[in-house]
C-alpha cells in the first residue's frame, strides 16, 4: 500500500504515488479501460488525482469524474489546473485572467463531480496577466470554498517566489509546485527545490519515468515497442524525443543492476528515486493498464542506499540534464491560443 506525505507546510496528506491522466485518459484509452485504472489506484491506497482541464480539452477530467462517483469525496485529494487553451479558443479561453480563472474552476468543478478540488494549481505563468489579478481570483476561488488550497506548476524559483509572497499576503496557502523531475531531468535541484523548500512548498512531480524511458523498455538499436508512448501520434511522441538517443537508452540499461539489487523494476526504481528528495511530496504516474498501477506503488516507501545513488548517478554520467534555465526555456512567452 502506498505510503503519504504531509504537502508543503499544510495540514493537507497526499498519496505519495499520484494518479494522473495526462496522455491517457479520454485520448490514449477507452473510458472503461481508464475506470479500472483508477479502481486499481483505489484498492492500492492512492487517495490522490491529480488532472488539468487542457487534458484532452476537458474530456479527462469528465472521464476522472466519471470513474470517481460514488467514492466517499472526503476521502479524496482531487487536483486540477488552469492555464492552456480550452474550448473554442477564443481570446479569453486560455491563461490566468481573473475572467479566465473563474470560469475554468466552475467548468472543472462540473465535469469533476464534485463541490471543491483540493488543490488548483496554475499550469503555467502568465506573462500577460499581472500577477497580481492572477492570485486575487486565485485567493476568491479559495474563499469561495471551490479550492482548499492553491499551487503552480512549471514556475521558475523567482516566480514561485513572488507568487507566494502574494497568497500570504491574501491569506491563502500557496503549497505545491508540479514540475518534470527525473533522474534524467533534475532542473529543479538548483533553484526550484531551495526555493520551495525555503516557503514551505513541495514538489508534485510529472514524468518520474521520463515518459517510459527509464522503465527500460527502449532498447538501442531495436524496434520501437508497439503502442508504446514514442509510438503515439496524438503527442505522446513529441514529449519523448529529447530521451531517444542512443546514449542515453544505452545508460538506462546500465541501471537494471542497481534496480536488481534493490529487487525492483526500473520503472519502480525510477519512481523510488524522485521519492528520495525531501522537498518531493509525491510523483505523479498514469496508466494504461490496472496492473501497472499496482506495479508503481511497489517504489512507495523504498529507501534507496546512498552508495546506490551515487551509482546512479555514475551511470547515467553527463546525459543528466540539470541546468535551471529549462524551466524557463520550456515556458510560453505569450498567452496559447
Amino acid at each position: 500500500m502506498v505510503n503519504y506525505r504531509y504537502l508543503g507546510n499544510s495540514g493537507l496528506k497526499i498519496s505519495e504515488i499520484t494518479y494522473g491522466n495526462w496522455l491517457t485518459h479520454g485520448s490514449q484509452v477507452e473510458n472503461d479501460v481508464a475506470t479500472q485504472c483508477v479502481h486499481a489506484a483505489l484498492d492500492a491506497g492512492i487517495t490522490t488525482f491529480d488532472t488539468a482541464d487542457v487534458y484532452a480539452n476537458t474530456v479527462a477530467e469528465q472521464v476522472l469524474g466519471d470513474a470517481l462517483a460514488g467514492q466517499r469525496r472526503e476521502s479524496l485529494e482531487i487536483f486540477t489546473k488552469v492555464y492552456w487553451p480550452t474550448g473554442p479558443g477564443g481570446p479569453n479561453d486560455s491563461g490566468l485572467s481573473r475572467k479566465h480563472v473563474m470560469e475554468s474552476i466552475n467548468g472543472s468543478l462540473r465535469r469533476l463531480g464534485t463541490d471543491y478540488v483540493d488543490l488548483y494549481q496554475a499550469h503555467r505563468y502568465d506573462t500577460e496577466t499581472p500577477l497580481e489579478e492572477t492570485m486575487q481570483a486565485f485567493a476568491d476561488v479559495v474563499r469561495q470554498g471551490k479550492a482548499l488550497y492553491i499551487g503552480v506548476s512549471e514556475w521558475t524559483a523567482d516566480q514561485l517566489r513572488a507568487g507566494h509572497a502574494l497568497a500570504k499576503d491574501l491569506g491563502v496557502q500557496l503549497i505545491s509546485s508540479q514540475p518534470q523531475y527525473s533522474m534524467l531531468w533534475r532542473v529543479i535541484e538548483d533553484e526550484v527545490v531551495p526555493a520551495s523548500a525555503e516557503l514551505g512548498v513541495s514538489q508534485i512531480v510529472w514524468s518520474p519515468v521520463a515518459q517510459g524511458v527509464l522503465t527500460g523498455k527502449y532498447v538501442p538499436g531495436q524496434p520501437l515497442p508497439a503502442g508504446s508512448r514514442a509510438t503515439d501520434e496524438k503527442g505522446g511522441s513529441r514529449f519523448i524525443q529529447r530521451f531517444m538517443s542512443d546514449d542515453v537508452l544505452t545508460r538506462v540499461q546500465g541501471l537494471r543492476p542497481v534496480a536488481d539489487e534493490l529487487g525492483l523494476s526500473l520503472a519502480q526504481l525510477a519512481v523510488a528515486w524522485v521519492l528520495q528528495n525531501p522537498n518531493v511530496a509525491a510523483a505523479l504516474i498514469g496508466a494504461s493498464r490496472p496492473e501497472q498501477v499496482a506495479e508503481n506503488v511497489k517504489a512507495s516507501g523504498v529507501t534507496i542506499p546512498a552508495e546506490l545513488m551515487a551509482r546512479i548517478d555514475e551511470v547515467l554520467g553527463d546525459v543528466v540534464e540539470r541546468d535551471p534555465a529549462r524551466t524557463a526555456e520550456g515556458a510560453p512567452q505569450q498567452r496559447p491560443s
